[in-house]
């Protein structure tokens, strides 16, 4: 029975039958997602049967208990126990419940654990895909427990396995016993002069007998009820490098690391992001001794957090896409459901299309080939994706979507913080001049776009090919340009190579789908984005071209969403 009161004004037309408002939340992730399971199959091969169980399972677990772990979370936040009661620093961050309880589960089934992944190996499937589609799942659910879980874990070990002491190793083992991904480490970076311009950081470290000592205020820093933060200082020499700093001391003493106060954020909150401050804290320089040899390392380690937020970007818009798909579904106006409307329609295949060509940019960057430009391309791309899906869904949902007991509310709060974190589009634009200068690095990403293009559907790369070729000449024609207009022209280059690698993986996926047996889906999805990223609609914008999204929309959202 319901648990409400009818109410007269329901009437007796059905239009207020909430029971046909499901939305995402209670469905299981898995089995509603066949652009996860298709992406599976070719990640997974002759593993797949083995694995298939356990997504289920994961998709239950993530669109249940977890989706509403994280609304209670949002609701009530981390919250900071600065002194005891005898006025003692305790600095003390108190997690809500309902994140003890989502961390529980998660940690329970958590699929990059070493002893899953040893598992999973031996049963023939690939640990990387799987864990890809553990994160995937998750950051649907609440991208801030994802940034909780995953914050600078494997950055931590990596270090702390080189430089080290070994009692301090020892202990950074036993914390990471349950692998990167168990919400143990963080990341304290930005001070109040900013995170990016590492030329004012303030922090400082001096020798302190066999360790350092670090004194510093770091402004943004998430994860703070972590127990192994990865710290930049300055060193006397005036080199900045990575330091590591333990909740206690080498003899069992609280570490001299107080937390000023937790931040008041717009979104994620159930990360506990804080202002931290060190003074004279005991820590451990996490590089060669007497230099910034570890800054290298360690901005190796950050391309791979971006492709951390770029899956958070990812899994907002697919929330999104989910929840608009579910919403339009049952909502009527003007005598017909939404998603029968055309004008709906369009907007819901253009969310489609988009979601597809992010889902397969961020799964190339996690599971393909190594390519120096691909975190700071695919991040740019994905975190913009979260914001603008998160932004579609509250309007498809009209002033339910501006309400906050309605999820797609908390989407858009969580996904603005996505384009800043592990660096603005500036940055990253900054970051791709870097690789294309110093390492050439555009080569291998170009090489890389040929061969993806040489898998797709006979007869249907030319326009990508094409692409491909203009886009050697625009690098070309970038790289001859003055100093200041080569920097202003980076956004647009940017875009540039995010558009031509998305076109050439959905080619490459629709190869395979079609050689598999799966059918042409991808095709026409691949076909959608170049024509809406690569094609020239000439004078008439495109309005006298086939409608191909709106004769095969059902095809389109089979394909993406099982309603």
């Amino acid at each position: 029975m319901a648990s409400y009161l009818i109410e007269p004004v329901d009437g007796p037309s059905g239009r207020y039958d909430t029971a046909r408002y499901q939305g995402a939340a209670g469905r299981n992730w898995w089995t509603s997602d066949p652009s996860l399971q298709l992406l599976m199959r070719r990640h997974l091969g002759e593993g797949y049967s083995w694995a298939e169980p356990h997504l289920s399972r994961l998709g239950a677990l993530m669109g249940g208990p977890i989706a509403a772990y994280a609304e209670e979370t949002d609701r009530n936040p981390p919250r900071l126990e600065k002194y005891d009661r005898w006025g003692r620093d305790v600095s003390q961050v108190v997690m809500p419940p309902s994140f003890t309880s989502a961390r529980e589960k998660l940690m329970a089934d958590n699929f990059t654990s070493p002893d899953f992944a040893a598992t999973a190996k031996d049963n023939g499937a690939d640990p990387a895909a799987l864990g890809a589609a553990w994160t995937y799942l998750l950051d649907q659910a609440d991208i801030g427990m994802g940034c909780a879980l995953g914050t600078g874990g494997d950055m931590v070990v990596s270090l702390a396995e080189k430089h080290a002491p070994a009692d301090v190793l020892e202990r950074v083992r036993a914390i990471f016993a349950n692998g990167f991904y168990s919400g143990e480490a963080a990341q304290m970076f930005t001070e109040r002069t900013g995170g990016s311009d590492l030329a004012a950081l303030e922090a400082s470290a001096t020798p302190d007998g066999q360790a350092w000592s670090l004194t510093g205020l770091k402004w943004f820093a998430s994860n703070a009820n972590g127990s192994a933060f990865v710290v930049l200082a300055r060193l006397p020499s005036g080199d900045v490098a990575p330091f590591l700093v333990l909740w206690e001391r080498r003899d069992g003493a609280r570490n001299a690391v107080r937390i000023r106060r937790l931040k008041d954020k717009l979104g994620t909150r159930s990360v506990a992001s804080a202002e931290v401050e060190f003074t004279g804290a005991e820590a451990f320089l996490l590089a060669g001794s007497g230099s910034g040899s570890g800054l290298g390392t360690m901005m190796k380690l950050t391309n791979a957090s971006r492709l951390g937020v770029a899956m958070m970007g990812l899994g907002v818009a697919r929330r999104a896409l989910v929840e608009s798909l579910c919403y339009a579904s049952a909502r009527e106006a003007f005598g017909r459901r939404l998603i029968d409307q055309p004008l709906m329609r369009r907007k819901l295949a253009e969310l489609i299309v988009e979601v597809e060509a992010v889902q397969a940019l961020v799964f190339d960057g996690h599971l393909g080939p190594r390519l120096r430009l691909a975190p700071a391309l695919v991040k740019l791309r994905a975190a913009r994706l979260g914001v603008h899906a998160a932004s579609d869904a509250i309007e498809v949902h009209g002033g339910n979507g501006y309400i906050e007991q309605w999820p797609v509310a908390r989407l858009l709060r969580d996904a603005q913080v996505n384009p800043i974190w592990e660096g603005g589009d500036n940055i990253l634009c900054l970051d791709v001049r870097r690789a294309m200068l110093k390492e050439a690095a555009h080569e291998p990403f170009l090489e890389r776009l040929a061969a993806a293009v040489e898998q797709a559907p006979p007869g249907s790369g030319d326009l990508v090919r094409g692409r491909i070729d203009d886009l050697r000449k625009a690098i070309t024609v970038w790289s001859s340009l003055d100093p200041v207009t080569a920097e202003a022209r980076l956004y647009p280059l940017a875009q540039f190579m995010a558009d031509v690698y998305a076109a050439a993986l959905l080619l490459e996926q629709a190869g395979w789908e079609q050689r598999s047996g799966h059918g042409d889906r991808k095709a026409l999805v691949a076909r959608l984005y170049a024509d809406a990223h690569l094609a020239d609609h000439g004078p008439l914008r495109g309005l006298d071209r086939p409608a191909e999204d709106l004769d095969r929309f059902d095809d389109l959202v089979a394909g993406a969403v099982t309603l």
